[in-house]
């Protein structure tokens, strides 16, 4: 990792001291009966190369009025074992803790790296063709129905629609996969991946504040303002704990001396001791760069979490409600079977297509696909959706309805069912039943593995829900063995039925939906957390989930819960050690029997040692299935 200039000019500053330092001790040793003020002197010069940021900062925040932070600690801590004659200690004090905090920067930016290699998405331009001519222009500059030019190595500036060319486009940024994907005329090209290989012309769809890329920033860079409980809770302790950890050191050097006759010098000396144990560095340090690793390392794998408190009620996830198609099953969708009655085949898919022609659901372009001749729209009235049933469409003279058991009872339509396997659509003209076509959908290749890792990980109740037939979700939770299957729901019930799981299951635990981000919203938004799977180019997925995967395998769950466990194992760890060395120092110094180098160790060397145990919240090595 590369290092900044200041990161380097404070390493070599702590080298410089450090030297210093030790020679001073060793001349100390040799040179006995050495003038005291010439002593004191050379420590003190020593003291202020490396402290002098740590005393200037101190002294700010106590003119600000921000008094009890760990610069305050360290100054009072390092002067008063200066006054008490102790130099080598006070120095070796303050030296021990510029390498703790340089330890922090080096964590910090070792982490952050895996968000700024998120970040290097944001395009720098767009060539734009204005009058016949390429323009160079900022991506913000860029409007709607603008064609631009996209060459090989470019970053896609903006999502848009290609009208000219082909080639093949890296995406690996923003799904975590490596393997580029083909594209040409009529596809579309979402901003952030890169042209690897052919010139192309696309149409711009939106403008850069509303493309895939500038969402995903946006969400990237506002994840820290949503802090965990264990996070918060560490920043409310650290609020009182420094406070009353003074107020302790000072009772502790007054007490015994004033009521005991103690002596001065060995209480002030134990209060000094007592304040270098009890900064709270490695607490507050290390539990928010655990969660921001884990973010940082889920990033890479194409997971965006939103803030830390998803990836800690992740961590706890005890129930996982799936959406069924695009989510478990791939959402392509063909024509099976076509069974007409009164009619022809080719008249029952022509009332079919006819009815779904502005529909982009995958249902309704397989019946457009399977009917395969261009659709008049001039000979269309009106088309209206019905929520979890169907649709309805007026075609010149005659009303048709195309949908879902429920849609012919409400209409009185007497239909039948089909003894194929997938979704079957009814149609009925002017109430009459003319027949159903049946479309089939295919299960993911991991969705089986999918399901049976994050039980392993602890999850105790798997659920489907979905608006398509008893039948063909009975099939699919059979497949991939989820406990229980939910069948021909409206938005509405979805809600209704995460709402009866959040009570059902243990309040110290969550519920997770994951469902397409598309037409899931309502109950994304209701779970715990809600997950958006395959949000590549969605705009719903990016705004409305709590943790999106760009990619649609179903693996990136199972990933994503490791992630979490993982990062939530490593905040404990890190919040039990800290306590648990610190009090015993504490203790210890209390009672005169740890001197102030142990007291270094319980400050410095247990924020170093969480700090690197932090770092570690970046990597999850085999994490896809």
């Amino acid at each position: 990792m590369t290092v900044s200039k200041k990161q380097k000019k404070n390493l070599i500053r702590i080298i410089v001291s450090a030297a210093l330092l030790v020679c001073l001790m060793i001349a100390d040793k040799l040179a006995d009966g050495v003038n005291g003020y010439i002593k004191l002197g050379l420590f003190l010069a020593v003291y202020l190369l490396i402290g002098c940021d740590v005393l200037s900062s101190a002294a700010r925040n106590i003119i600000r009025g921000q008094v009890f932070d760990e610069n305050f600690l360290m100054t009072i801590a390092t002067v008063g074992a200066m006054f008490t004659g102790e130099y080598p200690e006070g120095v070796a004090v303050m030296l021990f803790y510029q390498v703790g905090e340089w330890f922090q920067k080096y964590a910090v930016g070792k982490s952050r790296k895996s968000i700024t290699e998120l970040m290097d998405i944001r395009p720098d331009y767009a060539n734009v063709i204005r009058d016949g001519a390429v323009v160079t222009v900022s991506p913000e500059e860029v409007e709607p129905g603008e064609t631009i030019s996209i060459a090989p190595g470019e970053k896609i500036p903006l999502d848009c629609v290609i009208t000219q060319g082909s080639t093949t486009v890296n995406c690996s940024a923003l799904t975590g996969e490596s393997l580029p994907r083909s594209a040409t005329v009529g596809e579309e090209l979402i901003s952030g991946s890169i042209n690897l290989s052919g010139l192309v012309r696309a149409e711009v769809k939106c403008e850069f504040a509303q493309s895939t890329v500038s969402k995903i920033l946006d969400m990237v860079e506002n994840s820290a303002a949503k802090k965990a409980k264990s996070e918060a809770f560490i920043t409310r302790f650290a609020r009182y704990y420094t406070p009353a950890v003074v107020a302790s050191a000072v009772l502790l050097a007054v007490i015994a001396p004033l009521f005991f006759n103690g002596v001065w010098s060995e209480w002030i000396h134990r209060a000094l001791i007592f304040l270098v144990v009890s900064c709270p560095c490695a607490l507050v340090i290390s539990v928010p760069l655990s969660f921001f690793g884990g973010i940082g390392g889920a990033s890479r794998h194409g997971i965006l979490v939103k803030g830390a408190n998803y990836l800690e009620a992740l961590s706890k996830v005890s129930t996982v409600v799936f959406d069924k198609t695009g989510t478990l099953t791939k959402g392509v969708f063909y024509v099976t079977a076509v069974h007409p009655e009164k009619i022809s085949d080719k008249d029952l898919l022509k009332f079919a297509a006819y009815a779904e022609s502005y529909s982009k659901h995958p249902i309704a372009e397989s019946i457009k696909r399977e009917y395969g001749k261009e659709i008049d729209a001039n000979r269309i009235k009106a088309i209206e959706e019905l929520p979890g049933m169907g649709v309805k469409a007026e075609l010149g003279e005659v009303t048709i309805h195309v949908g879902n058991t429920k849609l012919m009872d409400s209409i009185g339509s007497d239909w039948h069912e089909c003894h194929h396997n997938g979704t079957v659509g009814h149609i009925a003209v002017n109430g009459e039943y003319m027949g159903h076509i049946a479309i089939s959908d295919v299960v993911k290749e991991d969705s089986e593995a999918c399901v049976k890792a994050i039980k392993k990980l602890g999850v105790e109740k798997t659920v489907i829900l979905t608006g398509d037939s008893q039948k063909v979700a009975n099939a699919v939770g059979k497949e991939l063995a989820i406990d229980e299957v939910y069948s021909q729901l409206m938005p509405g019930d979805k809600v209704e039925i995460v709402e009866r799981l959040l009570n059902e299951k243990n309040k110290n635990s969550s519920l997770v939906f994951v469902g397409d981000g598309i037409n899931d919203a309502p109950v994304i938004s209701r779970a715990d957390v809600g997950m958006a799977m395959g949000a590549l180019g969605s705009d719903a997925a990016i705004e409305s989930a709590d943790i999106v995967l760009m990619d649609d395998k179903p693996s990136k769950l199972a990933t994503a819960i490791r992630i979490s466990k993982k990062t939530m194992g490593i905040v404990r760890q890190n919040i039990v050690f800290a306590l648990a060395v610190k009090a015993l120092v504490l203790i210890l110094g209390a009672l005169g029997i740890a001197g102030m180098w142990l007291a270094v160790f319980a400050d410095v060397g247990v924020s170093v040692i969480a700090i690197l145990n932090a770092m570690r919240a970046m990597k999850i090595k085999n994490a896809d299935l």
